[in-house]
């Protein structure tokens, strides 16, 4: 089970870039997708949990809870790694 759900964050991970390129004024590489995603899982964001409706719910609170690290981590002089999801910066 476990290599399945990797398979599907890693399909996942593949397609992303496709659709970042598309949306985005920058394109963003697999590896840094690849990033955003574990960062959002280290956030609580799983992309097997729930149903697909709660699906925006879930995944902004994940990405509300990561802001929140990195503001603390920024103010504590701690200096952030990757980018935030969704931006174009290169960390």
């Amino acid at each position: 089970m476990n290599a399945l759900r990797r398979a599907i964050v890693l399909s996942i991970a593949l397609a992303v870039p496709a659709v970042a390129f598309a949306q985005a004024p920058c394109a963003l590489t697999r590896a840094q997708v690849r990033a955003q995603l574990v960062e959002l899982e280290h956030a609580g964001y799983h992309l097997w949990d729930g149903d697909a409706e709660d699906y925006p719910d879930r995944i902004q609170a994940a990405e509300a809870r990561l802001a929140a690290q990195k503001a603390k981590q920024k103010a504590e002089g701690h200096v952030a790694v990757s980018s935030q999801p969704g931006s174009c910066a290169a960390g």
